[in-house]
């Protein structure tokens, strides 16, 4: 208890004292992050993660600092590397974006070798002439803005500086061992600042390490977009209800669904990867939920022993995430035209297969955080044109980030006709 006491103490010293004096090891571990993301392919979050590992010495303020560093120069990786005159492809390149982003933030930089030509000045005058054109000034690829503004005209203007927005950490009450004002109080005790939204949904004022709160170990919350939680209500289900979520993935959703079926009933939980499930069984424990059984699609059999046993289905499809790229900045730099082309293929099919496991009078959720209505409305016209026989479309949201403030969602509700 008593190291657990000076771990607080020392922490709150820390945040404090503001912003960690730049040191070699933090510029470092930023570079190195940065070349994991860029050069090796992965996903920040994940490159963040190894690299912690690493440091185990670094404090939360430095360790905030370098996730923090990390993560905007991700997002505006096009405009630095334009400055820089290449894309970086050394430790030394990956330092001297570094201090190109802090220099255009009007900061000052030591006088490290690795700095040296750099000027202010110079720097700022040319990102002010860079912003002039909206690929720089946002930050994106050209084929993604030309994409953007084909689907969605004007409203991709008023949409992509939203998209750059750092994404706000929200979080859902667990229903079934708390409410709102009890998860407040708890979190308040640990020092932990929250607001509510609506719903089940509270947005952490002030950032902390959420996952080492006891509110967390006991299962009393789940960090999940707003936006994300809007997709389980609109099923509607009730307790006792058989409900297939047929994209579990590490079950986000599907655990919003058993606390709203008040842990009565069963949902079975179906993904391509096996590992996405072992994850979902964990944390299902720790909210304390046991109705769920977690499936791994193998084959067309899976879907076809399920069909026409669904009261309930989502489909909560693979999407390109344009949606969420303000807590998923990495992502524009990897999508691919291709890429898309094969999601939209896949979206069609999942539509074409999974919808078959709901029963008459059932009810199903398509869902994706894209913002294109390609991979959205158009999806789910197209399955109606095809089976508007058998299927009402009754409603469907659109989520764009610079309307509602969070993350870019897309939601339609279909409810399979009974046999007259």
């Amino acid at each position: 208890m008593k190291n657990d006491q000076q771990r607080k103490v020392s922490e709150k010293q820390e945040q404090q004292a503001g912003p960690p004096k730049l040191f070699p090891n933090l510029v470092k571990g930023v570079a190195i992050i940065l070349t994991a993301i860029f050069e090796e392919g992965l996903y920040a979050d994940k490159a963040i993660e190894r690299s912690f590992k690493n440091m185990p010495k670094w404090g939360s303020r430095d360790r905030a600092f370098v996730a923090e560093s990390v993560y905007e120069i991700v997002r505006w990786y096009r405009p630095l590397a334009t400055l820089l005159g290449r894309n970086p492809s050394s430790e030394l390149d990956w330092w001297r974006i570094f201090g190109i982003f802090y220099l255009i933030k009007g900061r000052e930089l030591p006088h490290w070798e690795e700095f040296q030509g750099l000027n202010r000045d110079n720097l700022q005058d040319r990102y002010r002439d860079l912003c002039g054109l909206r690929k720089f000034r946002e930050s994106i690829p050209d084929w993604i803005d030309e994409l953007g503004e084909k689907e969605l005209g004007e409203d991709w203007a008023k949409i992509l500086p939203a998209l750059n927005d750092p994404a706000r950490v929200v979080i859902r009450v667990n229903r079934l061992k708390a409410d709102i004002p009890e998860l407040h109080a708890l979190l308040l005790d640990e020092e932990v600042r929250t607001e509510p939204l609506n719903g089940d949904a509270m947005v952490v004022t002030e950032r902390k390490n959420l996952f080492n709160t006891q509110a967390f170990k006991k299962g009393w919350f789940e960090i999940q977009d707003w936006s994300s939680q809007q997709v389980a209500p609109l099923l509607n289900v009730l307790p006792g209800m058989r409900v297939i979520d047929a994209c579990a993935g590490a079950g986000g959703k599907t655990l919003h669904i058993a606390a709203l079926m008040q842990n009565k009933g069963q949902i079975i939980a179906l993904d391509t990867e096996a590992w996405k499930l072992d994850e979902l069984r964990k944390r299902a424990r720790r909210n304390g939920v046991d109705i769920i059984e977690a499936r791994p699609v193998e084959s067309t059999k899976t879907i076809k022993r399920l069909a026409g046993s669904a009261d309930r289905l989502l489909i909560d499809a693979p999407c390109s995430g344009l949606g969420v790229l303000r807590r998923n900045p990495d992502a524009k730099w990897k999508l691919t035209p291709d890429f898309i082309d094969r999601v939209r293929q896949t979206q069609a099919e999942l539509l074409e297969s999974y919808s078959r496991m709901l029963k008459p009078g059932g009810k199903m959720v398509y869902a994706t955080c894209s913002i294109l209505p390609s991979e959205n409305e158009k999806q789910v016209e197209a399955f109606m044109a095809r089976h508007g026989d058998s299927f009402e479309w009754q409603e469907s949201k659109t989520l764009a980030p610079h309307i509602c403030g969070f993350d870019g969602f897309y939601l339609a509700l279909l409810e399979k006709k009974k046999a007259e």
